[in-house]
């Protein structure tokens, strides 16, 4: 691969498994330094010795996203180690709730409000200005399909990632003077271990997935990787404000 990221120092949320572990090895194949943050510290710490035994630069901060605190802290550690902050993909996300609205309480709501929005809230709150003081950069926000279509059953995720698209759109606009790209990712399906353990469990669960996508399958982690990579990388410096599709055709239907 290409040294794109060389001498760059990149954050990533949701960094120790799936999409968040395959951008970090990604970025760190290209000769970025990767600070990764995510609640599982013995997860955290693999991910990174296995980016570092591979000739990256990498370092693990535990971090629950949905504490502004923690968040404040993962930015911190960026600058205060390596001295910039270059990039950043908030990537952490989960669905908490399931059912028909009627069915979800208040506790599911707000749960998938603070994991999915709010994070990115805190993330971009504190990332905008630690980009700004390196000289600009790029921060990319998984939006999931789910951010530009709707589907029933997890109403609170839809509505949450829904509000990511927006809430990049509005911080593009913001941080575009200071030359910072703001971008929402929006992803189909991936085969990670989340997918493994819901909805694709089963060989069933898994074919009625794929078939929602016109290719007839879900994405492999490095496909999303590649994309994300160059949305964070300077090869996308005249794309902001934009919701990416990388989703086999899903919300083309």
């Amino acid at each position: 691969m290409d040294a794109r990221f060389a001498g760059k120092v990149v954050l990533i949320t949701g960094a120790t498994s799936g999409v968040g572990a395959a951008v970090a090895r990604r970025i760190a194949a290209e000769g970025g330094t990767v600070v990764l943050g995510a609640r599982g510290k013995e997860a955290g710490d693999r991910i990174t010795e296995e980016i570092r035994d591979a000739g990256g630069n990498a370092l693990f901060v535990p971090t629950d996203v949905t504490v502004e605190a923690d968040v404040a802290r993962l930015t911190g550690v960026a600058v205060t180690e390596f001295g910039r902050l270059d990039a950043a993909f908030n990537n952490a996300g989960a669905v908490n709730a399931f059912g028909p609205v009627e069915d979800i309480d208040e506790a599911g709501w707000r749960a998938d409000l603070e994991l999915n929005l709010t994070a990115v809230y805190y993330g971009l709150r504190h990332q905008v200005p630690a980009l700004a003081a390196s000289g600009g950069g790029a921060i990319l926000n998984n939006a999931s399909n789910l951010g530009v279509v709707g589907m029933g059953q997890v109403a609170p995720y839809v509505a949450a990632k829904h509000g990511v698209v927006g809430l990049t759109r509005a911080v593009a606009l913001e941080a575009a003077d200071r030359s910072i790209r703001v971008n929402a990712l929006i992803s189909g399906a991936v085969d990670t271990p989340a997918f493994r353990a819901s909805m694709g469990a089963t060989p069933e669960g898994e074919a009625a997935i794929a078939a929602l996508h016109p290719v007839g399958r879900i994405a492999h982690p490095e496909e999303i990787a590649a994309f994300c990579a160059y949305l964070l990388s300077t090869e996308a410096s005249f794309i902001t404000g934009a919701a990416l599709a990388i989703d086999g055709g899903f919300t083309a239907r």
